[in-house]
C-alpha cells in the first residue's frame, strides 16, 4: 500500500495520512460489499433506517473534530467546516425519515388490478465524493444508498481523506460488517471502482470526469447519478433591490473561496443600475477578510491546491489580456491564495465566461433587455443553479426562461425541505435529495395481481 498524505492548503503543513488502496484492495472491498449486500437488503426498510439513525449521537460528538479536519484539509473557514459537519449530524435522523418516506411501498389500484411499487436495492453502490464539501457530499450520497439496501464503498477525494474517513467510520460502527467501506486513492482508484463489479455509481465532480464515468459504466449498463460542474448566472434586473443583490453576489461568488458547484460565476446586471451595483459589490468585496481558515474571523480561505490556483489565475490573466478590467483583487497572492476578484469589461469570447472557474471571481456584464439577459444566462452548456433579483413577478417571468435545474428568485437556488438537488444540461445526469432524488438510489419493481 502507498501512503496518501493530506496537506493544509493554507500552510503546506501535513495534516495526516491514510493508506491508498491497491487494485487488489479495491477488488477485495467490492467482493466484501457484494457478499454483505443480500443480508443487508433482506432487512426491512425501517430496520436499516434504525441502524443508520443510531449513528446520530456519535456523529454529533465527532462533528467538531470532523469540521476541524475539513478546514485543515481544504481551507474553508473553521465556522463553515464545523457548521457543515454539525448540520449533517443534526439532520441525520430527519434525513433518514425523509428517505424512508420516499422508499415505502406504494399501492396503485384500478377496477381490475392492484399493483405494489417496491423500491429495492440495486446492489453495490460506489460513491465518489469531492473535496469542497467533504462531509455534506458523502452524507447526501451514502445515506439514501444505505437505507435503500445497497452496500456502499465510499471513495472520498484524495484532497480531503481524513474528515470523510472519520465521518464514514463513525457511521459504519453502527452497521453490519462491510455494509459501508472506505477506499482511498486518486483518480485511478475511482476508475477501478467504476470498472469493478458494482451496480450504482454516484459521483459529484467535474463534467470531464462525469463523461468518463458514463463511458466506463456504459459497457455494463450500470446506473449512474452524476452531479457535475456549473457556471451559475445571477441576473440583476433594473428593479432589483441592489443592496440585497450585491450582498448575495459577494456571498455566493466568494463563499468557500468560490469553490462551490453553485457559486455565482457570471453576473448580468441591467445597464441602468450597473454602476450602482458594482459600487456595492466592490465595497463588500474589499471588506472581506482572507487567510488561513483556522484563524477566527477569516471569511475567505485558499484554493484547495496549487493546480486550482493556477487554473483560476490563468483565467483571470487571460481575460485581462483580452480587455477585461480588474476592479478588485486579481493580484498573485502568496501560496495557494487568490484574492477575491471583481472583473468587468467582459464578453463571452473569454474563457472565464465559458469555463467553470471554481475560484473567488465575480464577473460582471451589462445587459439592456430581459431577452438579452436570458440569452446571456443560457449561453452555456451548464445548467446547475441560477438566481434572478428584481421585483417578484418580473423576476419570476425571467427565471422561468432559464435552463438551470434550480433557480432562486431574490435568493439562492436552494429550495424548501424536500426539494431535490438537480442540474440541467451538462450539470447533471440523475439527481439526489428530496423524495424524487432518494428514489434514484433504488430499483422500482412493480408487482401486480388481480383485485
Amino acid at each position: 500500500m502507498s501512503t496518501l498524505v493530506s496537506s493544509n492548503p493554507a500552510t503546506g503543513a501535513a495534516v495526516g495520512s491514510v493508506q491508498a488502496a491497491s487494485p487488489a484492495d479495491i477488488g477485495h472491498a467490492v467482493a466484501r460489499a457484494r457478499a454483505a449486500q443480500p443480508a443487508w437488503a433482506a432487512l426491512t426498510l425501517e430496520a436499516r433506517a434504525t441502524m443508520v439513525r443510531a449513528a446520530a449521537e456519535d456523529l454529533k460528538s465527532a462533528a467538531s473534530r470532523i469540521g476541524e479536519l475539513a478546514t485543515l484539509e481544504m481551507g474553508k473557514p473553521i465556522a463553515e467546516g464545523r457548521g457543515e459537519a454539525s448540520h449533517c449530524a443534526n439532520s441525520l435522523a430527519e434525513d433518514v425519515d425523509e428517505i424512508v418516506d420516499a422508499l415505502r411501498t406504494e399501492i396503485l389500484e384500478d377496477k381490475r388490478t392492484r399493483t405494489e411499487l417496491h423500491h429495492d436495492a440495486f446492489g453495490v453502490c460506489v460513491a465518489i465524493t469531492p473535496w469542497n464539501f467533504p462531509v455534506l457530499m458523502p452524507h447526501q450520497s451514502v445515506l439514501p444508498a444505505l437505507v435503500a439496501g445497497n452496500t456502499v464503498i465510499l471513495k472520498p477525494s484524495e484532497e480531503t481523506p481524513l474528515c470523510a474517513d472519520l465521518w464514514a467510520h463513525t457511521l459504519a460502527k453502527h452497521l453490519p460488517a462491510d455494509v459501508l467501506q472506505v477506499v482511498h486513492g486518486a483518480g485511478d482508484a475511482g476508475r477501478a471502482l467504476v470498472l469493478a463489479d458494482v451496480d450504482l455509481i454516484v459521483f459529484t465532480g467535474s463534467r470531464a470526469t462525469g463523461i468518463r464515468i458514463m463511458q466506463d459504466a456504459a459497457a455494463g449498463l450500470k446506473r449512474v447519478i452524476l452531479e457535475l460542474g456549473g457556471k451559475d448566472p445571477l441576473v440583476v434586473l433594473g428593479d432589483a433591490d441592489l443592496d440585497a443583490a450585491a450582498a448575495f453576489a459577494v456571498r455566493n461568488s466568494f463563499r468557500n473561496a468560490g469553490q462551490v458547484c453553485v457559486s455565482t460565476e457570471r453576473i448580468y446586471v441591467h445597464r441602468d443600475v450597473q454602476d450602482a451595483f458594482v459600487d456595492r459589490v466592490l465595497e463588500r468585496t474589499k471588506a472581506l477578510v482572507q487567510g488561513d481558515g483556522s484563524t477566527a474571523g477569516v471569511q475567505v480561505g485558499p484554493m484547495v491546491n496549487a493546480r486550482q490556483k493556477e487554473k483560476v489565475v490563468s483565467q483571470i490573466e487571460s481575460a485581462r489580456r483580452a480587455g477585461a478590467r480588474v476592479l478588485a483583487g486579481g493580484n498573485d497572492a502568496p501560496g495557494n491564495f487568490v484574492q477575491p476578484t471583481v472583473l468587468v469589461g467582459l464578453d463571452h469570447s473569454m474563457a472565464i465566461m465559458r469555463e467553470e472557474t471554481f475560484g473567488p471571481v465575480a464577473c460582471i456584464m451589462p445587459f439592456g433587455s430581459d431577452e438579452e439577459a436570458v440569452r446571456l444566462a443560457n449561453d452555456s452548456p451548464y445548467g446547475l443553479g441560477a438566481a434572478v433579483f428584481g421585483e417578484a413577478a418580473h423576476a419570476e417571468g425571467v427565471a422561468r426562461q432559464l435552463t438551470a435545474g434550480m433557480i432562486g428568485i431574490n435568493q439562492g437556488c436552494g429550495g424548501a425541505q424536500g426539494t431535490p438537488w438537480v442540474g440541467a444540461r451538462h450539470s447533471g445526469y440523475g439527481f439526489h435529495s428530496g423524495k424524487a432524488g432518494h428514489r434514484q438510489f433504488a430499483q422500482v419493481r412493480a408487482v401486480s395481481r388481480p383485485r
